[in-house]
């Protein structure tokens, strides 16, 4: 590329990031993902490396956020609020260690603080003489947009400190840096109202804080689940601070600013890198999008200096991406095992978190309609861990006039049968009972882990065996042979017999499994085992009323009615008869009466990460000992179970005044209650 091309490509460049960062940082309104930001900077400072001489200062290189709106009075930093630079891998992060150590080696003999890159609106709080006076928006890195009044009605800061007696004293002038967020179950509860409300559900929690925060009205402020985090001291007057960042985080702590609790002191580099790349950022209960590593000593730190906007003695490790914007060239449907039609997204090929990705999950199809879903949008994707991508919602402000609103289907994409939506509910639904794609759905469930388990007979199988004619209902599993199998594609001998001898071992599974693969509406592995603890066979369970049903704890009206009907179905009753006769009819061992138990008649709730337990592992010495668990905080809750980095479940306890204990309190509880 000539060197004119390269200035033109240049040029273009320092526009659109401009544009991105006025999306992000004024409107709270992106149209692509920090990933994708990311990779377009990356491209810019390569460029700006090969020729200096073309960088200007309104480079976004040489600066940090965006100009702050009008309609804000405008606040000036006493210091430049900074932003990171960014590494993507281990080589990164030892090339930024290396460089910073050639420039000062007592480098190599620091210890370094390890913290959340928090993914929410940087804001800058001034406190005279302990009170909180100002707070603003990072702005350009120099000026930014006062939202003092806004600030106030976040709970999280302290409008005095020190806050409490016995805590360290403040110079009379202080200057703080933080984060506001919103943590995810808070977001999800705001949503979920919202929706409740017939109300716009937002995106995600870091736009929702931002703009949040710059609304004109403080009262709308007030009214969302805002919180904060501090993290280092701009500036202060007439007093002394912490001269190490590991103790500076401490000092915040102590005078009352709300820190991470996930930060960590690391006496090496290596120890610091491990640490970062091995990170879960499902672990936090708000939105973090890396660590940042920063050297611990402030001085030494300082005296490496800023790289345009970035500070050398600091480096955010940015997690492979979990939020991609890309386009939505069509919508597909499956049809699931009970006959529900579901929608998913079919992509243009987009990279996330590290896996190529061209489907993604769209819930359902009201989805759709609530988020006006076009074909042809951009649309902004999100994976988290192993789960399966799914659609956030559309990025509107970039559509063309070519994007196809999309309608439910009408007939099976299977059989042909017309999908009825009954009124009330948000599912759609083949009515053909004999569709083959409900079989082979309905085979994959019968024979999966939480199931039957039977190995070796994945989906491909199934539908094989099902487009062979050999099975017709899931009970046929049991009246395969060795000379019909070894006659389909790809099956030798070796093969049948693994998968006769896998069909004749699941025999031996219990009632709750059989009962779990049946794919009653509604009825679960928990539910599985209550049917299985109350009727010994599945000739019990079929005469079964609504009514018996129903004083099983945890089975309300909707599930007691599924199964009934199941039962009363005569085709089901013609697979029962075919399982009874092929001897898969396991009958459960008569409950053995024990006296009460430590936990009888108590309610648990878990939050946060315990010390050596699991949360399952919780959970089952919970129930093991009489106890029940609950997902949620309420008036019938007796403990809450607290570990490391909580989320919301721990306010709501403590605003009800529930009992708190640690996982060693809860085992002391147990052995007390069994004395």
């Amino acid at each position: 590329m000539s060197d004119n091309d390269l200035f033109l490509t240049y040029t273009k460049l320092k526009e659109d990031l401009s544009y991105h960062n006025y999306r992000y940082h004024v409107l709270n309104d992106p149209v692509i993902s920090d990933a994708e930001f990311d990779q377009l900077l990356k491209q810019l400072r390569e460029i700006e490396a090969e020729h200096p001489d073309w960088v200007t200062p309104d480079s976004p290189t040489q600066r940090a956020g965006a100009d702050p709106l009008d309609r804000f009075e405008k606040v000036e930093h006493p210091a430049p609020i900074l932003s990171l630079g960014n590494a993507f891998d281990e080589q990164d992060l030892r090339n930024w260690f290396e460089r910073i150590a050639r420039l000062d080696e007592r480098v190599r003999q620091t210890g370094f603080t390890l913290e959340p890159k928090l993914d929410g609106l940087t804001v800058v709080l001034h406190y005279k003489d302990g009170v909180f006076v100002q707070g603003a928006t990072r702005g350009n890195g120099d000026v930014g947009e006062d939202i003092t009044e806004n600030l106030r009605t976040v709970k999280a800061l302290p409008l005095r400190i020190p806050v409490a007696p016995g805590a360290p004293s403040v110079p009379s002038v202080l200057v703080v840096r933080g984060e506001a967020l919103i943590n995810k179950d808070d977001f999800e509860q705001l949503n979920q109202r919202l929706e409740e409300e017939g109300r716009k559900t937002y995106l995600n929690p870091r736009n929702t804080a931002a703009g949040s925060l710059r609304q004109l009205d403080s009262r709308i402020t007030a009214q969302r689940p805002l919180t904060l985090l501090v993290y280092a001291i701009v500036h202060h007057e007439d007093g002394e601070v912490p001269t190490s960042q590991w103790e500076t985080l401490n000092f915040l702590k102590q005078i009352g600013f709300p820190v991470a609790k996930q930060s960590q002191y690391c006496q090496t580099i290596e120890d610091a890198i491990d640490k970062a790349i091995q990170t879960d950022p499902e672990s936090f209960p708000f939105e973090i999008d890396g660590m940042v590593i920063k050297v611990d000593d402030l001085a030494l730190a300082d005296t490496l200096g800023v790289v345009g906007k970035d500070p050398r003695g600091a480096m955010a490790y940015k997690f492979p991406a979990q939020n991609v914007t890309t386009t939505l060239n069509d919508i597909g449907v499956n049809v699931g095992r009970t006959g529900v039609i579901t929608p998913y997204a079919i992509l243009e090929a987009v990279e996330i978190g590290g896996v190529v990705v061209r489907q993604a999950t769209l819930h359902n199809f009201d989805f759709i309609k609530e988020k006006d879903i076009r074909i042809g949008d951009r649309v902004l994707i999100k994976r988290a861990g192993e789960v399966i991508p799914y659609v956030i919602g559309p990025i509107v402000d970039v559509r063309d006039g070519t994007e196809l609103e999309y309608s439910p289907p009408t007939h099976c994409p299977s059989c042909g049968e017309p999908i009825v939506n009954p009124e009330g509910e948000v599912a759609y639904y083949c009515t053909n009972s004999a569709c083959p794609a409900q079989l082979v759905r309905n085979l994959e469930h019968f024979v999966s882990r939480t199931a039957m388990d039977i190995v070796g007979l994945g989906i491909n199988i199934a539908e094989q065996l099902i487009n062979a004619g050999l099975i017709t209902s899931i009970a046929d599993l049991y009246q395969l042979n060795r000379e019909d199998l070894l006659k389909l594609e790809g099956f030798g001998e070796k093969k049948v017999d693994n998968l006769l001898s896998a069909i004749e071992a699941s025999k031996s599974q219990p009632l709750s499994r059989l009962i779990t693969g049946l794919g009653i509406h509604g009825v679960g592995e928990a539910a599985a085992q209550a049917l299985a603890e109350r009727y010994h066979d599945l000739d019990a369970l079929s005469k079964a009323t609504r009514a018996e049903i129903e004083t099983i704890e945890g089975f309300g009206p909707n599930i007691a009615d599924s199964i009934v009907q199941w039962f009363g179905n005569e085709e089901n009753q013609q697979v029962l008869k075919k399982l009874k006769a092929n001897g898969v009819w396991p009958v459960a061992e008569a409950p053995q009466t024990t006296g009460p138990q430590a936990l009888d008649g108590l309610t648990f709730v878990i939050t946060g990460t315990l010390p050596t337990l699991s949360r399952t592992e919780v959970k089952t010495l919970i129930e093991s000992n009489g106890g029940k668990v609950t997902g949620s905080v309420s008036s019938s809750t007796s403990y809450l179970v607290l570990g490391e980095a909580p989320g919301s479940k721990y306010d709501q306890a403590l605003k009800r005044n529930i009992p708190i204990l640690s996982e060693e309190d809860l085992k002391q509880l147990i052995e007390a209650r069994q004395a």
